[in-house]
């Protein structure tokens, strides 16, 4: 049985885990900003479950739904073959044996449906013109991650790319966006960080960047006013028009 997203979604030993640098922050100006992919730019999420509930079903393993899926994904490959499995099945072993499935799977698979969600094209457009500078941080592989921006976002040019890596932590740990930070020559107050999920409006606090929930991705309002979202926003084009307009200053914060 699938729990509800709040039960799993972060041991609640790591959610203070991580100081905040900033917890009154605001934003007034902007010059960059960090993008999750999966959920934020691009709608991967058929292709993902597709692809794990292929490893499963092929272990006779119960697969998944497309609802079911949305709080699998976030938290790193391995993470999402641990969380797939039935109770108690998830030991270290099953998952070493299955990861290679999984990752050979989505090689083939990674682009049938994955799309960029509509409205972030011309957003994209915008930010471009304005030359805010632009970045991508998930918690895919980086293989994958780069893969996706290659040729699923490949009109416009990301400042930085990074999927996870040995090396760096995953998501919602802040080294990755503070690197991040310091690759862009920016300021983290100075960032905006647009995500999708709890995970991602944890990483921009711990980060000390100003995190922005959509409400178009994978996970529901309430996760992301639960785990920090300073601001919401329902499509693309609201970024623009509430974060950089002109001077690039946003009133009310």
């Amino acid at each position: 049985m699938l729990l509800a997203w709040g039960a799993f979604f972060m041991p609640p030993s790591s959610v203070n885990k991580f100081p905040i640098q900033n917890q009154r922050m605001t934003l007034m100006t902007c010059n960059a900003v960090i993008f999750d992919l999966d959920g934020t730019l691009l709608d991967t999420l058929q292709d993902v479950a597709n692809t794990m509930n292929t490893v499963l079903a092929e272990h006779n393993y119960p697969t998944h739904t497309i609802d079911e899926c949305r709080f699998l994904v976030g938290h790193g490959m391995r993470e999402l073959v641990r969380q797939a499995l039935p109770e108690g099945v998830g030991t270290p072993e099953t998952i070493d044996r299955l990861m290679p499935e999984f990752i050979a799977h989505y090689a083939d698979n990674w682009n049938i449906n994955s799309r960029p969600y509509p409205g972030i094209s011309s957003m994209l457009d915008s930010l471009a013109e304005k030359r805010i500078k632009m970045a991508i941080l998930s918690n895919k592989a980086d293989q994958f991650t780069q893969l996706c921006a290659e040729y699923l976002l490949k009109e416009w040019k990301f400042d930085v790319v990074m999927g996870h890596h040995s090396g760096i932590a995953h998501k919602p740990d802040p080294e990755g966006a503070l690197l991040v930070a310091q690759m862009l020559g920016e300021k983290p107050s100075s960032i905006l960080y647009v995500g999708d999920s709890g995970i991602d409006m944890l990483t921009a606090t711990r980060a000390g960047m100003f995190p922005l929930g959509v409400l178009w991705g994978f996970r529901p309002e309430c996760e992301l006013v639960e785990f920090g979202a300073k601001a919401l926003v329902q499509h693309p084009e609201e970024i623009i028009k509430k974060y950089f307009v002109s001077s690039l200053k946003r009133a009310g914060f």
